[in-house]
């Protein structure tokens, strides 16, 4: 993966936890927004600023800082009387969401089955397999299961958008990437429906090595309608 996918990665969630040592504002962020992405915090929940920084050993100065920057990614909304809370999504929220993601993500698959390279290809191919061993790891709990496979999942959009060698369109895919959903339809996603998630992986993957744009670009709609449609049955309570 290049320098097109940096900002996608972020998007998609499913990183690495923070680690000992980083910078105030860094370790701020990357905590309180694992905290979102992962649903400790919840939508709706207010954040507040004392609670994180006593938990985080910071001051609140960083943590502040760390607020501004999740508002800036779309995460975090700040409210008159109430401060900072955890933005909500509505149903007709997500369906922009995915629509729009839709589009410009079968968009990076069909540029990325003109451009690919042998490289490429391989990274799409680690991501897919490590998503297939994580989803049959049996020893770890639910979270632990779901961060494993939203992190190989987060490495095979990534590869893919960067094989597209287009940096305007994956910073639009930053934007319209919500990690949150993407972490929450994979975490709800039955064993069943990982392997048809992976499966739709692999196949794009063969359409961009052989060099079909169109089909590329129609596999990878639908493979994130299919996730849309989760998060979708979620909202309306469906089991």
């Amino acid at each position: 993966m290049g320098a097109n996918d940096n900002g996608v990665a972020a998007a998609y969630g499913g990183g690495p936890l923070p680690e000992e040592g980083m910078a105030g504002p860094v370790l701020a962020y990357s905590s309180i927004r694992s905290w979102i992405v992962e649903g400790r915090l919840r939508p709706g929940e207010r954040l507040i600023e004392a609670k994180i920084a006593a938990e985080l050993s910071l001051s609140r100065t960083p943590v502040r800082e760390a607020v501004r920057m999740l508002a800036a990614d779309g995460l975090v909304i700040t409210e008159r009387n109430r401060g900072a809370i955890v933005r909500s999504l509505d149903r007709g929220d997500v369906l922009d969401l995915y629509e729009l993601r839709a589009r410009l993500e079968s968009y990076a698959a069909e540029l990325a089955a003109a451009r690919a390279t042998p490289d490429d290809v391989a990274a799409i191919d680690a991501g897919i397999r490590d998503f297939g061993k994580a989803m049959r790891r049996k020893d770890l709990d639910r979270l632990d299961r779901t961060r494993l496979i939203g992190e190989a999942n987060r490495r095979v959009h990534a590869a893919i958008i960067a094989a597209s060698r287009h940096t305007r369109l994956a910073h639009l895919l930053s934007s319209a990437v919500d990690a949150p959903l993407v972490f929450e339809a994979l975490r709800e996603f039955s064993t069943k429906e990982l392997e048809r998630s992976n499966l739709f992986h692999q196949l794009i993957r063969d359409t961009i090595a052989k060099g079909e744009p169109v089909r590329a670009a129609q596999l990878m709609h639908e493979h994130i309608m299919l996730g849309r449609d989760q998060i979708l049955r979620n909202l309306d309570g469906e089991e």
